[in-house]
């Protein structure tokens, strides 16, 4: 009689910890990351929302303890013996006491991943997966082009599919125009969005095209309703924020995607998609800095150029780096 073939050990998925304080854009950066880690290896991915009480929310990092934590915040494991994770990615200042903690508590059991520079006791993480732009710089720090982000082909087509009626029907070239706002490196004055819009819309008109245009959460009122006023007679679609968020959709159908220069995560979204990025200028408040240094990175790597006006296509290696930093993250896990 043969012996019974040896079973093979059986590897249990890797458990992700997902942290940030719940707003879309941090979250992103660490769910995009832990996505992309388990599109490499079997994870059960949690996520954790966390903010502090009124009052704490504003101490420095070194002063804020676990209790000073909002009640409403999701649970996550802050003493010796409570169920940790084998990874914990977190993002955004509101993370940083917590992150600094969780491998010593978790007794060296979870590999500790902070997304951004967190300026803070950069030592104490496993990995820190900072923008290049930032010029961050430590053993244990990867440089990536932009943030680590949720944008990949599937997603934007599982996207797309809600609104394939709307815009798959839309004049080519589709031209996605995402359109920021205010903060402390620029502004979007009223006179200056009816002057994009004009030069956007100009472009489209001559390409015999279409626009998808979405805004951010720190787009002005008036910077809005100036730049719509100036393109809404074109074929296509303004988002005004009601509804279903369309903004994997309008990348999924754009022929080309501009972006406005304020805004890291979407130029580095918009260049993982293959598709030529035309960076629009805007209200400048400081010159140079890390939006000039992303934008000549990207530039380098063939994937964005300033908007000229014109609607001229090129081809590029998409950017794929929140891969790459997954494949890193596992490297260093020992799970590769």
């Amino acid at each position: 009689m043969l012996d019974p073939a040896p079973r093979r050990a059986v590897t249990p998925p890797l458990t992700i910890q997902v942290v940030s304080d719940g707003r879309a854009g941090i979250e992103n950066q660490a769910l995009g990351l832990a996505e992309a880690v388990q599109r490499l290896t079997p994870a059960e991915i949690t996520v954790k929302r966390i903010r502090w009480r009124k009052g704490f929310d504003k101490l420095p990092s070194a002063l804020k303890a676990s209790w000073m934590l909002d009640p409403s915040s999701d649970p996550v494991a802050s003493r010796p013996g409570e169920a940790w994770p084998d990874l914990w990615i977190a993002a955004g200042r509101a993370t940083l006491p917590l992150s600094a903690a969780a491998r010593r508590r978790s007794g060296g059991r979870t590999f500790v991943v902070q997304t951004q520079d967190p300026r803070w006791k950069r030592n104490v993480y496993d990995l820190v997966v900072a923008p290049a732009h930032d010029g961050v710089a430590g053993p244990n720090v990867l440089s990536i082009t932009g943030s680590p982000h949720r944008v990949t082909a599937a997603r934007l087509a599982e996207g797309a599919a809600a609104f394939e009626g709307a815009l798959g029907a839309l004049p080519r070239p589709r031209v996605a125009v995402l359109v920021g706002g205010r903060s402390r490196a620029f502004d979007l004055t009223p006179g200056k969005a009816a002057e994009l819009a004009w030069s956007v819309g100009d472009a489209i008109d001559a390409a015999q095209g279409s626009m998808m245009v979405t805004f951010s959460r720190r787009t002005p009122e008036d910077a809005k309703a100036a730049f719509s006023d100036e393109i809404r007679d074109l074929p296509g679609t303004i988002w005004d924020g009601s509804g279903p968020n369309p903004y994997f959709a309008f990348l999924h159908f754009a022929d080309h995607v501009l972006v406005t220069e304020d805004s890291a995560n979407m130029a580095a979204e918009a260049a993982s998609t293959g598709k030529p990025v035309h960076i629009l200028p805007m209200v400048a408040l400081k010159s140079g800095g890390k939006f000039a240094r992303l934008h000549a990175d990207l530039h380098e790597r063939g994937a964005a150029r300033p908007f000229d006006g014109t609607l001229e296509g090129w081809t590029y290696a998409p950017l794929n780096e929140t891969e790459r930093a997954a494949r890193v993250v596992l490297e260093r896990m020992g799970r590769v």
